[in-house]
């Protein structure tokens, strides 16, 4: 009975989701777009370790616009959050028969989907421009978004519950979330960051997430990013351990 609530809660959401035409396009079509762009204005460089590109514009390339589809994720997350939260309509689900921890992953599972339907459009589109090597772990690679999503999600829920109203939900998350793809090692190591800003980066899942994607994009064995993995989880359990005190339903 549980599953099946969740089920078509969820399929309520993916089609609310794909009506609301802001969070569709940046969420899938924006990656994509930055994804195909660049890779065509930049042509055969992006794929070259020795290219005089910066790192996330040539090899790291689909790391950067996987990170932009998690941020993106977490982004709108927050704002459905809020806009279900002003209209009443967060409060009306608790009072259905629905677990509140039923309506609040069917949220995160329609975010998991778009986020594996952007990675597939990412390969297909820019593949004439940014060719994918036997080498890479496409399956392995999904699972490890997946897994780096989620976290970053868990903080979502945290920062929806901080968000005063609808209108303040978009300008604050992006404050909260950009800044923390700053510190993430995506444009330069963490190690070379002031000491303050290192212990600030790997308190952040997408410190964790950065490593991981790296990793296994590059055909790294999961155990060599067991700790990233084991990071990700930590901060997943804890984000949602305080979603589950502070996370507002009115």
């Amino acid at each position: 009975m549980m599953l099946r609530g969740l089920l078509r809660l969820t399929w309520l959401e993916i089609k609310i989701f794909v009506r609301e035409p802001l969070g569709f396009v940046g969420t899938v079509l924006i990656p994509v777009i930055v994804f195909v762009v660049v890779s065509r204005m930049l042509g055969p460089r992006v794929a070259m370790p020795s290219s005089d590109l910066p790192r996330f514009a040539s090899i790291d390339l689909p790391i950067f616009v996987s990170l932009l589809m998690i941020v993106s994720a977490a982004l709108s997350l927050i704002n459905i959050m809020a806009i279900y939260r002003d209209g009443g309509i967060l409060k009306r689900l608790r009072a259905t028969p629905l677990r509140p921890y039923t309506i609040l992953t069917a949220h995160v599972l329609v975010k998991i989907a778009f986020t594996g339907l952007t990675l597939g459009l990412m390969l297909l589109a820019g593949r004439r421009y940014f060719p994918i090597g036997a080498g890479v772990p496409v399956v392995s690679f999904a699972i490890a978004l997946v897994i780096s999503t989620v976290s970053v999600l868990s903080a979502g829920f945290v920062i929806a519950s901080a968000v005063p109203t609808a209108r303040f939900a978009q300008p604050l998350g992006t404050i909260l979330l950009y800044p923390m793809l700053a510190i993430s090692g995506l444009f330069f190591p963490v190690a070379a960051l002031p000491p303050a800003f290192r212990v600030l980066a790997r308190l952040l899942p997408a410190t964790y997430a950065v490593s991981l994607l790296r990793g296994i994009w590059n055909d790294d064995a999961w155990m060599t990013h067991a700790g990233d993995v084991a990071a990700l989880a930590v901060l997943f359990a804890a984000f949602t351990a305080i979603a589950t005190r502070v996370f507002r339903w009115e």
